[in-house]
């Protein structure tokens, strides 16, 4: 077994899929700078890996989150599918160390960002001809898994009426209710008290400023209620009275 094979075996290994056609991985590794011609780069794979990441995020996206508007989806999967962050995968699998480029390619900085990005790509472009849709889908969701959960996390940071409402729908198949059930002080200061009902179930109520800010507030003590968030989540910014 020559240099080239071991290579490859070691990165079917790292990557977690082993080809039937070991081609398709070393022409996603070979960067146009080190082959005999563009035809036998990456380059094409990489177009191809491109549109397969994006359709298996959107499907992905339009699945997990039933009730997330278009801008929503939209904000999640730019994040996702941008080169940077398919440079830092390709970091995280040690993708790099089998990529083949030319010698001016490095420094001492390492590869650029997008050469990484793009061998990334290709990488899922062979894997998607090697092994079909299902086997395409599989490896991308292994890879973006982390990242979804994190992006949720993120769109919902400080929206809490928006994270009860993907939470109840989702697992009790209700929607949160919200009733205004006091208010205090002169019109010019007034303070409001929202409750939240799930169902039959009451939760603590929270006061605010505006109706938006209690209805926060309410919303971020169901979910701490409900043990969806952790107990020392920072609460909204608004009157606790």
């Amino acid at each position: 077994m020559d240099t080239g094979d071991l290579s490859l075996q070691k990165c079917q290994q790292t990557i977690g899929h082993h080809f039937k056609d070991a081609n398709l991985l070393e022409q996603a590794l070979t960067h146009a700078s080190v082959a005999d011609e563009r035809l036998g780069s990456n380059e094409r794979l990489e177009f191809l890996g491109d549109a397969v990441l994006g359709a298996v995020v959107c499907q992905e996206l339009y699945h997990r989150f039933p009730h997330y508007l278009e801008g929503e989806l939209t904000k999640i999967k730019s994040m996702i599918v941008s080169r940077r962050t398919c440079a830092r995968l390709a970091d995280q699998m040690d993708l790099t160390r089998f990529l083949r480029v030319g010698k001016g390619m490095t420094n001492q900085s390492g590869l650029p960002g997008s050469c990484k990005a793009a061998a990334l790509e290709a990488l899922i472009a062979a894997v998607y001809l090697d092994g079909g849709d299902k086997i395409a889908r599989d490896f991308v969701l292994r890879l973006i898994g982390p990242l979804l959960d994190q992006a949720d996390a993120q769109q919902h940071q400080g929206n809490f009426k928006s994270m009860l409402q993907q939470y109840a729908q989702r697992t009790m198949a209700v929607t949160p209710t919200y009733e205004l059930l006091d208010e205090k002080g002169p019109d010019h200061s007034k303070c409001f008290e929202v409750g939240v009902v799930i169902g039959s179930r009451r939760f603590p109520t929270g006061w605010g400023p505006s109706k938006k800010d209690a209805e926060q507030l309410a919303a971020f003590r169901a979910l701490k209620e409900l043990k969806v968030i952790s107990p020392d989540t920072p609460h909204p910014t608004s009157a606790d009275q």
